[in-house]
């Protein structure tokens, strides 16, 4: 996680956090004195945005929501792209960012490369944001933290399965991507992304990844999280393939003015929080 900082003290009880992604944007606002989710607002675009359309979009954003023209007490940008890595803490060496990416990522050398630290597994998340973003936040705002939308994902699921004993594989849904992470007795396996146009990409990537960890479809629990419900053809799919396919729960205790689309759904923007 990384944070800019300048010296303004705000004084209110509510949060945004908000979500960056080529393919659409989400935000939430927290009134923390009551734990209430005053806003959730999710808008997708039709075709990948350049991060360049991306900024025109999230400044257009900003300018027609009033929400989101108050002062809010802390601000956290959530950055969703595969443009990152993990590397054990062991291993890493703030010098070799680039090195850590080059192998599974195209980068520019003017790309500006961060990390974020996960504690619960002693690794790194090596990444690159939307740098103009950053520099619009920071503008408009001044203080804001950013961490990359795997590092919450990751953080999240390590806690959910410290004690389990047993393998589970959580795939978190979205419109162009889906995510696999996959956990051992409480260990983090792998965690990678995926980009799908059809729900035979989507099961072809899903159950060559189940056989390369070794793990039966006819056993494995794997549990879905994001844009996905019984009526989608992904589910559909994995329900042919897959014996026990089940949805997830964010297992958070807000109130919410408007309800989120299910229990599983927004997972890494509203765990942000």
């Amino acid at each position: 996680m990384a944070q800019t900082n300048n010296t303004n003290h705000k004084l209110t009880n509510l949060e945004l956090s908000i979500q960056i992604s080529l393919s659409g944007l989400s935000f939430c606002v927290l009134d923390r004195s009551t734990t209430t989710i005053l806003n959730l607002h999710s808008i997708s675009f039709k075709i990948k945005k350049s991060p360049t359309d991306l900024l025109d979009a999230l400044k257009h954003l900003f300018n027609t929501e009033t929400v989101l023209q108050q002062t809010f007490k802390t601000i956290t940008v959530i950055h969703v792209n595969d443009w990152s890595t993990l590397v054990p803490k062991p291993l890493f060496k703030e010098e070799s960012l680039a090195d850590y990416l080059k192998f599974n990522t195209k980068i520019l050398k003017t790309d500006f490369i961060t990390f974020d630290e996960i504690t619960q597994n002693d690794s790194v998340n090596v990444y690159v944001p939307f740098t103009n973003v950053n520099n619009y936040i920071f503008d408009q705002f001044g203080t804001f933290t950013y961490k990359h939308f795997s590092t919450i994902l990751i953080e999240q699921l390590l806690t959910f399965e410290k004690h389990n004993n047993t393998s589970k594989v959580y795939v978190n849904i979205s419109e162009f991507n889906f995510e696999i992470i996959a956990f051992n007795n409480g260990e983090l396996l792998l965690y990678n992304t995926f980009e799908h146009q059809t729900k035979e990409d989507f099961i072809y990537y899903l159950l060559f990844t189940l056989e390369q960890l070794q793990l039966n479809p006819e056993t494995i629990e794997v549990v879905f999280l994001g844009d996905i419900n019984e009526d989608d053809t992904l589910y559909q799919i994995a329900y042919k393939y897959i014996r026990h396919v089940s949805f997830g729960n964010r297992m958070d205790t807000f109130t919410f003015n408007t309800q989120p689309k299910s229990n599983y759904s927004n997972f890494t923007l509203l765990k942000s929080l």
